[in-house]
């Protein structure tokens, strides 16, 4: 490791800790401390977006797919333009007015408390399983290169990211979101000069290798869901955005903590619309990673064998000290980017959809106290199950993801039952719900009965849970007035009114 590209990452990491010192007095509210008291203007509500949607698997997971393979990992990204259609112009005003601070009080005014306990807690487990996997690939790629221990660097990213999201609040990790906006396009910019024309032949040459081995494609055409061609990941990237943008706390805390609704549209397409070019550079990235080591003949070591490993040994071989130390800074910077907003917005959740239920009388300085102490103990917990990935063989991380994947099924399906369909009740929800997750044990206990790829899995749930949930709303109809309001019919009557 180069000391300028150890000062690089160092500063970097003070900024970000200076971000928390700096909106630190701001923090006297719950209010301010989950959405900012809706004051976020739309260019940095977008970059934030961005951001949380980019992590530090983007880095690693995409190039070292397009070297491996192909381009057909991208396929599920470019599922988020129809999502957008169908939920930027509706769903984004629709939360803004009908919750106020978690995603998952709409899903208990539509049919009950136990509703926005189970999709609270799938929303809470979906990120748990990935929150210590993030911080994991993270320090295990610096490690690769810079030869420092991964512990330690799983402690001090851990540390910092707990930092300055616990004392700064939303505010603070928004604005260290923008910030890691600007890195990474400059990251990006960087690494893609350096495989372009650091070759014999340049750009015309790399991609005219590409070209001839078809590196560039999205897969299989064929509709066949035992395998992962377009349909598959096609089906699977819809309904995981559709999930992400309807019923995940990230994104939606993004739609409260905007100015207006106009604003919140604004930010919203803005950052989701950035992710497409930067999924897509990454996968590019890979490729021509593939194609200079093909073009220069240079040989790999045994120990970058992996297709993961490929793009960071580039970076450490061929990129100049103090460039390198920007990529790495900005791998630091997406992984604690994506973690910072999950560990508020699971304090949020905590806090609103339990604490605040539990304890009525508890003023808000006393939600604001616990809602640090979320933060805190979130971030603990993501360094904990860092720590013991990186201790074992992977084991720990599969056993996870099958209990989160039972657990977490069909919060798609669950919005678009309550926001489409009026008759239905509580009771054909909770029907629906418990045929989601029976479905969803018995497909990842029994992959080979299930028959179909794994990602299809999810889809499925999704739809169990709208057909099922309709299916017996005519046996268990929903006669609340005000519940039936609380849907599309309603929201367009509301609005209509409005106007």
């Amino acid at each position: 490791m180069r000391w300028i590209d150890l000062t690089i990452i160092v500063v970097y990491m003070a900024v970000l800790a200076g971000l928390g010192i700096r909106f630190s007095r701001r923090q006297t509210s719950t209010e301010q401390y989950f959405v900012a008291r809706r004051s976020i203007p739309a260019w940095a509500m977008g970059l934030s977006l961005l951001a949380t949607l980019i992590s530090s698997v983007t880095f690693i997971a995409y190039p070292g797919s397009a070297y491996a393979a192909d381009w057909s990992n991208l396929v599920p990204g470019l599922t988020v333009i129809p999502v957008l259609f169908i939920t930027v112009f509706v769903v984004i005003p629709f939360f803004r007015h009908i919750v106020g601070m978690s995603a998952y009080e709409y899903f208990g005014k539509r049919f009950g408390y136990p509703a926005r306990v189970y999709s609270s807690i799938a929303y809470a487990l979906g990120h748990f399983s990935k929150m210590g996997f993030v911080f994991y690939l993270l320090a295990l790629t610096a490690t690769s290169m810079t030869g420092w221990p991964t512990e330690r660097l799983i402690v001090a990213a851990g540390a910092v990211t707990i930092g300055y999201t616990l004392i700064g609040g939303i505010e603070a990790v928004i604005w260290a979101d923008v910030i890691q906006g600007f890195v990474l396009w400059f990251g990006i910019v960087i690494c893609l000069g350096y495989l372009l024309f650091l070759p014999p032949g340049g750009p015309a040459t790399m991609f005219h290798t590409l070209s001839a081995s078809h590196k560039i494609s999205l897969g299989s055409m064929k509709p066949d869901l035992t395998k992962p061609t377009v349909l598959t990941l096609g089906l699977y990237g819809f309904f995981y955005y559709l999930q992400r943008y309807s019923a995940d706390q990230t994104v939606i805390q993004r739609y409260l903590v905007a100015r207006s609704d106009r604003d919140a549209v604004r930010g919203i397409l803005l950052g989701s619309l950035l992710c497409i070019p930067v999924w897509t550079l990454f996968m590019l990235i890979g490729s021509l990673c593939w194609a200079f080591y093909k073009v220069t003949a240079e040989t790999i070591p045994a120990y970058a064998s992996k297709s993961d490993q490929v793009f960071p040994y580039f970076i450490t071989t061929h990129v100049p000290p103090g460039l390198a130390g920007l990529f790495l800074a900005g791998l630091f910077g997406a992984a604690m980017a994506n973690l910072s907003s999950d560990f508020n917005s699971l304090s949020a959740v905590f806090v609103e959809d339990y604490y605040r239920v539990w304890n009525r009388d508890a003023d808000d300085r006393r939600r604001l106290r616990v809602g640090k102490i979320v933060v805190a103990v979130c971030g603990c917990l993501c360094v904990a199950i860092a720590i013991v990935l990186a201790q074992s063989s992977g084991s720990a991380l599969s056993l996870w993801y099958t209990i989160s994947a039972i657990v977490s099924g069909g919060l798609a399906g669950l919005f678009l039952l309550a926001f489409l369909v009026p008759r239905a009740s509580a009771t054909s929800a909770y029907i629906a719900i418990a045929g989601c997750l029976a479905f969803t044990a018995w497909a990842t206990l029994h992959p080979r009965q299930f028959g179909l790829h794994n990602y299809m899995i999810g889809v499925i749930g999704h739809v169990i849970v709208l057909a099922g949930g309709t299916a017996a709303s005519f046996i268990f109809p929903n006669r609340d007035a005000v519940s039936r309001n609380m849907t599309l019919q309603g929201w367009l009557r509301i609005r209509h009114t409005l106007k």
